[in-house]
Formats: structure tokens, sequence, C-alpha cells
């Protein structure tokens, strides 16, 4: 299986393989759980590990398996488009933050899923799902929908055509019910969920836009209150706040300041929190 898996494929397709193995769920490896995940043999899978460690792509731990390494973060913060949206996000957040006391993120679509890509949150919140650097689904997130909400048909099509999945007895699963639910959130700016993706979890959502009207990011708060719609005028406050400091922001030479990614999340959340 492995060798017939691994035939034809490039020393680069390889290489990347080794390293999209690792996800937030499993942030730590194995040399095993890495053939495993990749189907490349024992013998090719080590040397490229070797070389990927040697360069700073990964890191060895005391265990003896493997995580990714800084250098990696290191050229990730050299993207010109991503520093703009977090710098100026982050003030905002962090006076969400202070009024609400629970997770306030940020994420941005990657895809046909919302990636988590700045949070903050309190020691105490309740625990939800997923974390930064961690993807959500767009069906069934506050941020999610705010940002299915403002793509394309295609996209949304594509998503449907994926299956919606359900998480808990409250997520919306049918077409319909979503298009229903995106059009509310186009009409009033904001995305209210209800217990979509965790049981007792709830959040409000609403999108962040560039110079140009465009929405390239979703600003939410996800805490334990069934009255999550209360945090509406402080949540949407917060994201007019990011959204005006981006219209100064010059995209890159060549590039489509719309397409704003972001790096590592600040220190301040705690090991293994979640959001949605």
């Amino acid at each position: 299986m492995a060798n017939s898996t691994e035939r034809g494929r490039t020393v680069t397709s390889r290489a990347f393989a080794v390293l999209g193995a690792f996800t937030p769920a499993q942030p730590e490896l194995t040399l095993a759980q890495i053939c495993r995940i990749t189907g490349l043999r024992h013998a090719t899978a080590h040397r490229l590990i070797r070389e990927l460690v040697g360069w700073g792509a990964l890191e060895r731990t005391s265990r003896g398996a493997y995580v990714i390494g800084l250098r990696l973060w290191e050229l990730g913060t050299l993207n010109p488009r991503g520093l703009p949206l977090r710098v100026r996000a982050m003030p905002f957040m962090e006076d969400l933050h202070a009024v609400t006391r629970q997770h306030v993120q940020l994420a941005v679509l990657d895809g046909g899923e919302a990636l988590v890509v700045e949070r903050i949150s309190a020691a105490d919140a309740i625990p939800v799902v997923s974390q930064v650097g961690g993807r959500l689904p767009l069906h069934a997130s506050a941020v999610g929908k705010v940002l299915l909400a403002h793509a394309d048909e295609e996209l949304f099509a594509g998503v449907v055509r994926d299956g919606l999945a359900r998480f808990t007895a409250s997520t919306v699963t049918d077409e319909a019910g979503l298009r229903v639910a995106l059009a509310e959130c186009r009409r009033t700016g904001v995305a209210v969920v209800r217990e979509e993706m965790s049981a007792g979890a709830y959040s409000v959502a609403t999108p962040i836009t560039d110079a140009k009207g465009r929405v390239v990011a979703g600003l939410s708060v996800v805490g334990p209150d069934p009255a999550i719609h209360r945090l509406v005028p402080a949540v949407v406050m917060a994201g007019r706040g990011i959204s005006r400091g981006l219209t100064s922001v010059p995209g890159p030479a060549g590039g489509d300041d719309a397409a704003l990614l972001c790096g590592r999340s600040s220190t301040r959340e705690p090991a293994g929190a979640g959001g949605e």
C-alpha cells in the first residue's frame, strides 16, 4: 500500500505531505504516525524528516516525536498581507474581550472552511471545539456563516454539495434553511448561532471589510449565554472599527488585499481552548 501510494510523487510533494500531516488535532507525531498518514515508506519518511529537522521546518521533542518548527512560523510572518489585519484587529478584540470575558476570535475564509487566525480567551471561558490555526465549518459557526453569506454562489454550492454535517440537534443541515440564515445575515449584518457547533455554546459574528467593501474576515464572540444577541451592538462596533483601520491598508504589489492571511495567535490564549 505504501509503495503504491508513494510511487510517482515528487520529493517536494512528499515533503509537503509530511508537513501536511500535522494538524491542530495532531500537532505532535511520531515517525510511525507520519508514515501511516502520508503513505510514505519508513526509509523515505525518515530521510525527509531528517532534512526538514536540519532546515528547521520540524523539531524533534524529548519524547522522540516531531512538531512543526519555528522556521516555518518565521517565514509565515513575512507574508505582507497577514500583519495588517491582526495588528488592526487586536486593540478592538482586546476591548471586546474586556467587556465580554469570553472567546473573541477572528477568522478568514480558506477554501471551504473558516480558518481561525487570532483569538483572545479567558481562562474560565466556556470550553468549545476549535483553536487558533483550526478550522470551522461555514454552515454551523457564526464566523463561518458571515463569510459564507458574503461569498459567491459557487462556494455555497460546494459547501452544500460536500454535505452539511450535523454537530448538534440545532445544526442547520438543509440547503433551504441555510439560505434563509445567510439571507438574514446579509440583512442584519450579523450571524447569531445557538448551539449549532457545541451544546451550551452561543456565538455572534460580524463581517470585517476592506477598503473596497469586500468581506475579508469575520469577528465573533462565543459564550455560554443563550441571550448572546445582547452582544450584537458591541461586536458590530468592534467590527466596524477594524474595518475602518483596514481602509488605509494598501495591498501588496500585484496582490489582492482581500486575501488577508494571518499568522500565529497571541500568547494570551490558554492552551487547549476552542472557539466557534
